[in-house]
């Protein structure tokens, strides 16, 4: 391959490449050359890194969502316990346990956001070698079709220079033959033609006669009454 790694990476500065197994008209692509088994290892890898960084992303909202609704919760037990003075120590045990449970939402959503630092890194280098292999695969494809579609052109110039010297060829052919037929016919008369068995339709071959009509020496008639050619 003619381009390596780096021009790939200056081709791409500043340019937004779309995640490549999510766009159509990628895979469009691959209804003209099927997939290399290392672009469908690739696409595998990166379809397994953008599902797990959407997981992630909502399992972070799942859990902002308990927190939420535990804090809201805390609220209305502090609500309670200004209240119930006797049921303190019981609604104390429950704030508490809210307490643990809203600890451990912030631990999960650490945790995810963690994992989620190194996610778009990931899918961008994976996301990126799935680009220059699909360029390895078409450059290829684009460089051996145009082998071929030059030589496929030099074969239809040579054979379009044979075809008008056949064409050429075939006319002076015909004109010779119908000269050849007109004097044979002349000079020997239609029986001895039949005789040589020399089929020949003067009519049918010759381009500058109509139907109709024929030709003899240079006389053109036609319903046997001769007219000056």
């Amino acid at each position: 391959m003619s381009k390596d790694d780096k021009n790939y990476s200056d081709a791409l500065v500043g340019k937004d490449v779309p995640i490549l197994f999510e766009d159509e008209k990628w895979q469009q692509l691959f209804a003209l050359s099927p997939k290399t088994a290392k672009i469908k290892g690739i696409e595998a890898e990166l379809i397994k890194l953008v599902a797990k960084q959407e997981k992630t992303r909502e399992k972070i909202k799942d859990v902002k969502r308990l927190k939420k609704k535990l804090l809201g919760e805390i609220v209305v037990l502090r609500d309670d316990a200004d209240k119930n003075p006797k049921q303190l120590k019981k609604i104390e045990a429950e704030i508490d346990d809210h307490k643990r449970l809203i600890n451990e939402c912030n631990e999960k959503i650490e945790e995810c956001e963690d994992e989620m630092l190194g996610l778009p890194r990931e899918i961008y280098q994976k996301n990126y070698d799935l680009m220059v292999e699909t360029m390895d695969l078409f450059y290829k494809r684009i460089h051996d079709n145009t082998i071929e579609i030059t030589a496929i052109d030099d074969w239809i110039s040579q054979v379009r220079v044979q075809l008008k010297k056949n064409v050429i060829r075939m006319q002076e052919k015909e004109i010779e033959n119908f000269s050849v037929y007109s004097y044979m016919h002349n000079i020997f008369g239609p029986e001895v033609i039949d005789l040589f068995d020399l089929k020949y339709d003067p009519e049918r071959r010759h381009p500058m006669l109509k139907p109709g009509m024929k030709e003899r020496d240079g006389i053109i008639y036609d319903d046997d009454k001769f007219t000056d050619n």
